[in-house]
């Protein structure tokens, strides 16, 4: 975050006998602030004191500024944005080369890795300015850098590479939205990086509101968007910035709370798994309940069930298929039993800086894959809204070496020498680095939506509140 500019020094000396006070650097860092909320109070006030009506209207800005002072801040920045500045030219998407699109019957998920140094990466992790320090594991460490240089190859077609201009262009007036836990944000990271390099300065920004972060960009007209749900529906974990909660409850016919966001949604991408695995049983409030005490535990795939029965339900009851394309990411895999891939001796993914390349069987990591088919009949048995199933779970088995591992954040600091020796404790096995891994999800995500996409295609007069 930048920091605030300092008030300028006076060019006027002052009196011997007066020195100046010099301030201290937290209160010349409020200065801005105290100065601009100043001058809107005297002006306001003058008008007060000529209408009562002028009056109320004064005492709800401020209150509105004081409690909400950066969303006015963005609301105004975004607004006169509008004005001041064109939208993007149209970009003549006829004069890229031709996007040759995968036939629907190949399975994008079976294939293998090739190592690719000369196309790979597509950004450069110090250029994209929006990834959080959880991910960027050159910056905290990481000696190596071999995983960023990994293709993906379906076996039997080709996948494209990942055209920001072409799908900006499709994104054109819309909203894309992630819903889940942090690996759904982890690859909405990854989407927002992927489409910088054609975004002008200063016409991209991050908005947080709660639950919900949200990426304009702006010349576009267009959203992409995280939204914390990790269970889906309604949890005692739905706080994005106090989940660390030992006893994880749920409300599985409750999802209101959290869907009410989604309307007006162009492009829903969905995923829940990790939070599931902690625990056999899941702990879910009863449904009169008052308090969350107030719970009994069920079996793991009997409370999935229930979620994805009131998910379903939601989606096909409340949105409209014509605008609203939905979509659910697999399992994003554990890599924490080295002996799997032939490494007795390993810590977890520490130390790990190539994939698994032996293609005869898939990796058996120990995923509960009942979750996994649960969602896929669901999916196919949806009435109203196609869901379409994006599997990554495969593909991303053989990553074993594309984790943050030691080289992350916990608790908002970078791991200590000590800790990084301990990678049994420690490891990331979960996040990804980006560039990385979640880029090929996207690079799929990005083929599936151009292959819906339709020349007659509107833009949503629906986009978040800015």
């Amino acid at each position: 975050m930048p920091k605030p500019q300092q008030s300028p020094p006076s060019t006027s000396p002052a009196p011997p006998s007066t020195p100046t006070p010099q301030p201290t650097p937290a209160s010349s860092a409020k200065l801005p602030r105290l100065d601009s909320l100043a001058s809107s109070a005297r002006s306001l006030l003058a008008a007060a004191r000529r209408s009562p009506v002028t009056t109320l209207v004064a005492a709800f800005f401020l209150l509105s500024l004081i409690m909400y002072g950066e969303d006015v801040r963005t609301i105004a920045e975004l607004s006169i944005d509008d004005y001041l500045y064109p939208d993007a030219d149209v970009y003549n998407v006829s004069g890229l080369p031709p996007l040759v699109l995968p036939p629907p019957t190949c399975e994008l998920s079976r294939g293998r890795w090739v190592f690719d140094n000369v196309s790979l990466p597509p950004y450069r992790e110090k250029e994209c300015t929006f990834l959080t320090a959880q991910v960027t594991c050159l910056a905290n460490g990481r000696p190596d850098d071999t995983w960023q240089y990994w293709r993906w190859q379906p076996s039997n077609c080709s996948l494209p590479m990942f055209d920001a201009r072409r799908f900006m262009e499709a994104m054109r007036g819309k909203r894309l939205m992630f819903v889940g836990d942090s690996l759904n944000r982890n690859q909405w990271q990854s989407l927002v990086c992927l489409v910088q390099p054609v975004l002008s300065k200063g016409r991209k920004k991050v908005v947080k509101r709660g639950a919900l972060t949200i990426f304009h960009a702006k010349e576009y007209r267009a959203t992409l968007e995280f939204y914390w749900a990790p269970f889906l529906v309604e949890s005692n974990s739905d706080n994005p910035n106090f989940h660390s909660i030992d006893h994880r409850i749920i409300r599985p016919d409750r999802i209101e709370g959290h869907a009410k966001y989604w309307r007006g949604v162009d492009y829903l991408i969905f995923n829940t798994y990790i939070w599931w695995m902690n625990t056999a049983d899941i702990k879910v409030r009863r449904p009169d309940s008052r308090y969350w005490s107030e719970h009994d535990e069920v079996p793991r795939i009997e409370a999935y069930g229930r979620v994805f029965k009131t998910w379903s339900d939601w989606l096909d009851e409340n949105l409209d298929p014509a605008r609203t394309s939905v979509f659910f990411m697999t399992i994003s895999p554990l890599h924490i039993s080295p002996e799997k891939w032939g490494n007795p001796n390993g810590a977890k993914c520490a130390k790990e800086t190539l994939p698994v390349l032996n293609y005869t069987e898939p990796l058996d990591l120990n995923h509960d894959m009942r979750l996994y088919d649960l969602v896929a009949n669901v999916a196919k048995s949806m009435k109203n809204v196609p869901v379409t199933l994006i599997d990554i779970t495969r593909m991303s088995d053989y990553r074993k070496d594309a984790h943050a591992s030691v080289y992350s954040f916990q608790q908002g600091k970078l791991l200590t020498a000590k800790q990084k020796a301990n990678p049994e404790k420690f490891a990331d096995c979960i996040h990804w680095c980006l560039p990385g891994v979640p880029d090929v999800w996207n690079q799929i995500l990005y083929t599936r939506i151009l292959s819906k996409s339709s020349p007659h295609s509107t833009p949503n007069p629906s986009l978040p509140p800015q």
